[in-house]
C-alpha cells in the first residue's frame, strides 16, 4: 500500500523537474537561437533527477553518520565539500538566513 504513494510522489517530482528543465531549455534556446529536441529535454530531466536522488542519499548518509535523524545545514555543506564555488554560495546563504533569524528574534524581544 505504501508503494503506490511513493511511486506517485516520484512521478510528481519527475514531472516538476521536467517542467522546470523544459522552461530553462526553452529560455536558453531562445537566447542562443537554437532548437532542443524533446529527447534532449527528457535526457536532461533524467540526469537532473538522478543527480538529485544521489545528492539526497548522500546528505541523508552524512546525517546518519553523525548519529542524527534530522538533516542539518552541516550535512548540505558537507555534500558540496569538493565544489568550492557552491560551498561559498551556500555558506553565504546560510549566513544571511541566520542573520535574519537573529534580527527577528531581537525585534520580537524589543516588542515583548
Amino acid at each position: 500500500m505504501s508503494v503506490a504513494p511513493d511511486n506517485e510522489l516520484r512521478q510528481r517530482l519527475k514531472s516538476a523537474i521536467w517542467y522546470t528543465v523544459g522552461k530553462i531549455v526553452d529560455e536558453e534556446c531562445l537566447q542562443l537561437n537554437v532548437n532542443a529536441t524533446p529527447q534532449y529535454i527528457a535526457a536532461l530531466t533524467e540526469l537532473v533527477y538522478t543527480q538529485a536522488v544521489t545528492l539526497a542519499t548522500d546528505i541523508e548518509s552524512f546525517a546518519h553518520h553523525a548519529r542524527r535523524k534530522v538533516i542539518s545545514t552541516e550535512d548540505v555543506l558537507m555534500m558540496c565539500r569538493r565544489n568550492d564555488g557552491l560551498r561559498d554560495v551556500l555558506e553565504e546563504f546560510v549566513e544571511e538566513l541566520e542573520s535574519k533569524k537573529r534580527e527577528q528574534k531581537n525585534a520580537s524581544k524589543a516588542l515583548g
